[in-house]
């Protein structure tokens, strides 16, 4: 039974503590940590946690006197890399939140010392769990598409007024970023997933919409991997007036297919020309309907971690994984500050050397 501490109770913490709730009998709730102490009454109650847990407001004291096995980090964002930095060089396995950091020499240190540690350290990109995702995957690997032109991602969401004032940290370049960091950044991992290591981008962004944060709230971006292959992205949060949709698309000179919804969570093409399966039953197979954008993956992530920890397998999203959708955002906003194309690998880059952009 391995000992857990989540780090971080807010909005994204219920999915943690499900996971954890769905995996109790290999791993054991000890303790929480936030600075605002009603967040950690509010995050337990709302997951239907009613035993003995401790509470922090300092991680550090949390690490000390509950010694954790393996914490998830679900702080604001700027904080990521410091905390993830403190656990892992107390041997303690980390699941992080996206990003895993705000700039390269922080994902980097995050490598650094999980490699030292020898401690896992495993990054939120869930929807690489999705079913779909995992079909689309599955053909891509098994040379369905044929020769693929191009992969498309948008992410067409809504976030308000209110959304950034519930959180002084949101909208911020030293603490969050923009949309494209924030709320996009499962579909530029997803991207990245299918089309490898990416060797150029080209990127616009603006704040249209949001004059009250530092950040942008739309961004464009064309990207050419180093296979050849192009893609193009497209990531806001002013779609009026709620969420739209998340959508991924593989275009090949064999077959075509389109996972869409809230939250990349059905497919909504599947086009074949070696007619292996029947379209509409793939499409009933993998269509989920999760309670909300963060879906279903993170008992997924948890299941994962817990193997690779184990032993039984690999860790689908590691260190490495997590600084490449970091290293790409980072480019297009490069991209965007310079108003010229960005080579990667990028070298050292942050949010914060986007202030005063917009």
């Amino acid at each position: 039974m391995l000992k857990y501490a989540l780090i971080g109770t807010g909005r994204i913490s219920a999915n943690h503590l499900l996971a954890v709730k769905a995996l109790a009998d290999e791993i054991e709730l000890a303790a929480v940590c936030d600075i605002v102490p009603d967040n950690m009454d509010r995050a337990l109650a709302k997951a239907g946690i009613a035993g003995p847990v401790k509470k922090y407001t300092d991680y550090r004291a949390l690490i000390d006197e509950a010694k954790p096995d393996i914490v998830a980090i679900a702080t604001d964002s700027g904080t990521h890399a410091e905390i993830g930095h403190h656990c892992l060089s107390h041997g303690v396995h980390c699941i992080m939140e996206k990003p895993i950091a705000l700039s390269i020499s922080e994902a980097d240190g995050l490598i650094s010392a999980a490699e030292k540690s020898g401690k896992l350290l495993a990054v939120c990109h869930q929807n690489r769990f999705n079913k779909g995702i995992l079909k689309i995957r599955e053909a891509l690997d098994g040379g369905r598409f044929g020769k693929l032109s191009h992969v498309a991602a948008h992410v067409r969401w809504n976030r308000t007024e209110e959304y950034y004032r519930q959180a002084a940290w949101r909208g911020k370049w030293a603490d969050d970023g923009g949309c494209l960091i924030s709320q996009c950044i499962h579909s530029v991992d997803l991207m990245c997933w299918m089309l490898g290591d990416i060797e150029e981008v080209f990127a616009y962004a603006d704040n249209a919409h949001h004059p009250y944060i530092e950040v942008e709230d739309i961004g464009l971006a064309v990207v050419k991997a180093k296979s050849g292959t192009l893609g193009l992205f497209e990531g806001t949060v002013n779609v009026f007036p709620k969420n739209l949709e998340e959508t991924l698309y593989l275009f090949g000179d064999r077959g075509t297919a389109k996972a869409g919804g809230a939250s990349v969570n059905i497919i909504e093409e599947w086009r074949f020309a070696d007619g292996l399966d029947d379209p509409e039953a793939v499409m009933d197979d993998c269509r989920e309907s999760p309670p909300n954008v963060y879906g279903f993956g993170h008992q997924k992530i948890y299941r994962n971690a817990l193997d690779a920890i184990r032993s039984a397998g690999n860790l689908l999203v590691d260190g490495h994984e997590g600084k490449r959708a970091l290293e790409l955002i980072l480019a297009m906003y490069k991209s965007k500050k310079t108003g010229l194309p960005v080579r990667l690998p990028l070298g050292d880059f942050a949010t914060t050397d986007m202030e005063g952009t917009f």
